[in-house]
């Protein structure tokens, strides 16, 4: 009887430290607001665009989005770019956004002033849709927008952004719809898109 109570000590021990260690390794995971607390819709937030002005997401109300987290200087930056500009030019006239919002969270990857950003997409990467003001995406400093989409659509273990250029698909009611992988290329989710420009 004493030995099984010595195990269910150490068992005990052993759990606390596991969930200790993920509070530390995720310190996000505990300090992200609950959904109660984060407004009902997108169409609710307000964030600063590349200019520091304010842009409510109700401008988009109707429109089919696609929210990119960027940065100007990773591995994925040049074909992310390519082909978000291919899918906006294709599709912007039947009611499509992008919206890109530079993080320097992964790698320090986007580490320029958001003048210095605004020019690099500009002049390197040719791109002409919406360019917002640089944020954290993941963290106690994560951007009450990305609280909110990780809130709609939870990732893989856990519900934080992995890296640059993961994508959420939000739908014409405002609606998140989808999440998608760094990995997952902008053209993979054409068809995705099309679908959704095509429903009312």
């Amino acid at each position: 009887m004493m030995a099984f109570g010595k195990l269910t000590h150490w068992v005990s021990l052993l759990f606390l430290g596991f969930a200790v260690t993920l509070f530390y390794i995720y310190p996000s995971l505990s300090s992200q607001q609950s959904p109660e607390e984060l407004p009902n819709s997108i169409y609710d937030f307000t964030v600063k665009d590349i200019n520091g002005k304010n842009v409510s997401l109700s401008t988009y109300k109707g429109k089919v989005l696609l929210i990119v987290n960027v940065a100007s200087q990773c591995g994925l930056t040049k074909s992310n770019y390519h082909e978000m500009n291919i899918l906006y030019k294709k599709y912007k006239d039947q009611g499509f956004e992008i919206l890109a919002f530079p993080c320097n969270q992964f790698g320090w990857q986007e580490p320029g002033s958001n003048e210095e950003i605004n020019e690099a997409v500009c002049s390197s990467f040719k791109a002409e849709f919406p360019l917002f003001q640089k944020i954290d995406v993941n963290g106690k400093n994560a951007a009450p927008l990305y609280k909110y989409l990780k809130s709609k659509k939870s990732g893989v273990i856990v519900d934080e952004i992995k890296w640059n250029f993961a994508k959420f698909l939000v739908d014409r009611q405002g609606s998140v719809v989808e999440r998608y992988a760094p990995v997952t290329s902008p053209l993979q989710i054409e068809s995705e898109v099309q679908n959704l420009l095509g429903s009312s």
